[in-house]
């Protein structure tokens, strides 16, 4: 088992030093370093191996692993990495949430010892395992293979079954969106060369077909100007309009509201039919989460973030701002957005103030509902939210929610509120 262990980390090697690279420049994915030297663990953070990127399609938090990212073992206290990996995932994992792994460029110099993963993997608990929903390890090889064998005494069944080798990039695009991830150049470049190698040279790639026009009665992927114009000027969309007045009734008091996911199959079934203009009963699929997770697909899926690109910047500059001054800075940068996305963001709010209310019982707070929406309501125009944005979209999220009254005071008087 050594030796088979031993020849793999020489093929990766050889493969990291000696592989063809192409002309082309890499694509313009970019792993975000956090600049934050008082990050408690800003030795290893600064590195960019864990990122943290919003949700994916189905409302689960997407958590993305770089092992080409891992400097040599002796820059990097594995110890350390653990307790990092940790203190990242506690944020999310009360959560649904799905893990990346990108497999390139873990090599000899920098790979942690069979002893460290064993005890890697006891560390991270029934609560790390059973939110997981799925682990996609992208360009596995003989390696990885081997490990899992080694390995599968202490892995359960319905683990395993989580787990999905993916051996090219183009392959992701069945279960995640391709846009949303922060993929490194040197893994770019990797699978270019793996494509290349394919007996016959990579296949052609698929003509897409022209994206067909929206039906009229779309919601899903249409702007809030489009819904509004097919909606006889309404100015909340009926897939929010619903979906709220359906969690207000039944969800209010449902423990961790808005951190599960649903039936994916299920999701693009409702969707269907809300793109269709036909009825959708909520009652009869007998699970509050799965509202909850149409509303943040909504939002997730509009072509600009309810809280507007021009606005992201802004956003993000809150964390430099005196905690007692937050609150108005909120206020102001909220009372730039266009009336319509203002009357949604504070119909919107309206409702998840109702919600915090009942954090006691649904153990929802600001804070809380904060890390689920912040990533929903606000991204940049070009690539995804990286992990070093996070604190600052929660932040100010959490911040709307607990002062909504003082956030949303005097201005649009006319805007839809619950009742």
């Amino acid at each position: 088992m050594g030796s088979e262990l031993q020849k793999e980390e020489e093929e990766e090697e050889q493969q990291h030093h000696h592989g063809n690279r192409p002309d082309r420049p890499p694509a313009p994915h970019r792993v975000t370093f956090s600049q934050d030297t008082g990050h408690p663990y800003y030795d290893v953070a600064r590195h960019g191996i864990l990122q943290v990127t919003g949700d994916d399609n189905y409302g689960r938090k997407l958590v993305i692993f770089s092992s080409c990212q891992m400097p040599p073992s002796h820059q990097l206290d594995h110890h350390r990495l653990l307790e990092y990996l940790k203190y990242t995932l506690d944020q999310y994992v009360e959560s649904d949430y799905t893990l990346v792994y990108f497999h390139h460029g873990l090599r000899s110099s920098n790979k942690p010892s069979l002893r460290w993963l064993r005890d890697a993997y006891r560390e991270f608990d029934r609560k790390y395992k059973k939110n997981l929903k799925a682990l996609y390890v992208v360009h596995p090889t003989n390696f990885i293979r081997i490990l899992w064998n080694i390995f599968k005494p202490l892995i359960s069944h319905k683990f395993g079954k989580k787990v999905t080798y993916v051996n090219y990039l183009v392959e992701l695009r069945d279960h995640l969106n391709f846009d949303q991830l922060i993929i490194p150049p040197d893994v770019l470049r990797h699978d270019e060369r793996l494509q290349a190698a394919q007996k016959g040279g990579p296949p052609p790639p698929a003509k897409t077909p022209p994206p067909r026009p929206p039906l009229p009665t779309q919601q899903f992927g249409v702007s809030l100007q489009y819904i509004r114009e097919k909606n006889t000027g309404l100015m909340i969309p009926p897939v929010m309009s619903q979906t709220v007045s359906y969690l207000k009734n039944k969800g209010l008091q449902t423990e961790g509201i808005f951190r599960r996911s649903a039936r994916v199959q299920l999701i693009k079934d409702i969707q269907k039919l809300y793109n269709q203009g036909k009825p959708v009963v909520f009652e009869q699929f007998g699970d509050v989460h799965v509202p909850a997770v149409i509303l943040k697909t909504f939002l997730r899926e509009l072509p600009e973030p309810l809280l507007t690109f021009s606005l992201y910047d802004h956003i993000l500059d809150l964390v430099r701002v005196e905690s007692s001054l937050r609150v108005s800075m909120c206020k102001h940068i909220v009372e730039r957005l266009p009336e319509p996305n203002y009357i949604v963001l504070k119909y919107l709010l309206c409702f998840l103030h109702m919600v915090s209310q009942q954090s006691l019982i649904n153990k929802m707070s600001p804070s809380n509902l904060g890390c689920v929406f912040g990533v929903n309501l606000a991204w940049p125009r070009q690539g995804s939210v990286s992990l070093t944005a996070l604190p600052s979209l929660n932040i100010f999220t959490e911040i709307l929610i607990e002062h909504y009254h003082a956030v949303f005071s005097s201005r649009c008087p006319s805007a839809q509120v619950l009742p």
